[in-house]
């Protein structure tokens, strides 16, 4: 399957995540801050979009937590507002974005990343990004329809790729 990697690229080092500003990320303003720092980092954008999750897609999200005591809570969060769901590209992007995002619990998130930065409370952190390959496939194909990604190629590929 062609996820856009190009030759240069090693097949296993190319790889796509999943990434959503939550309800409470965006009521906040903070998509071009949030969005800014993957592209600063220097993944390829290659999905977005902004939707208010419906209740059987949230379910669906969220299934692993079916059976805690918190799962009514995160589909009632996820479902309350809009979220940009974002498809990005690029070498070790999963672990990199994990990274990027912080921990879970904003309160023990370094400095820097941004639930460290933006997020106070575990209950609104701003922001979901897949936690490994599966993860992040089963997350791309919920939230998109494989015309809905693009693939293209970045205008700094050719000195990229000198490296």
């Amino acid at each position: 399957m062609d996820h856009g990697c190009h030759f240069m690229e090693l097949a296993m080092a190319c790889e796509r995540t999943f990434i959503a500003i939550k309800p409470d990320g965006v009521q906040r303003g903070l998509v071009a801050d949030i969005l800014g720092r993957f592209e600063r980092k220097g993944f390829k954008l290659v999905g977005l979009k902004l939707l208010t999750p419906s209740r059987a897609l949230a379910e669906q999200h969220y299934g692993v937590h079916r059976e805690r005591p918190f799962f009514a809570g995160l589909v009632a969060f996820i479902t309350s507002g809009p979220v940009v769901a974002m498809v990005w590209e690029g070498e070790g992007v999963i672990a990199s974005a994990r990274v990027l995002i912080g921990a879970t619990k904003p309160l023990e998130a370094a400095p820097g990343t941004i639930r460290g930065d933006l997020a106070v409370d575990i209950g609104r952190n701003v922001v979901h990004g897949s936690d490994g390959p599966d993860t992040a496939q089963f997350e791309i194909g919920l939230w998109f329809q494989p015309e809905e990604l693009s693939s293209w190629q970045p205008a700094d590929q050719a000195w990229r790729s000198e490296a």
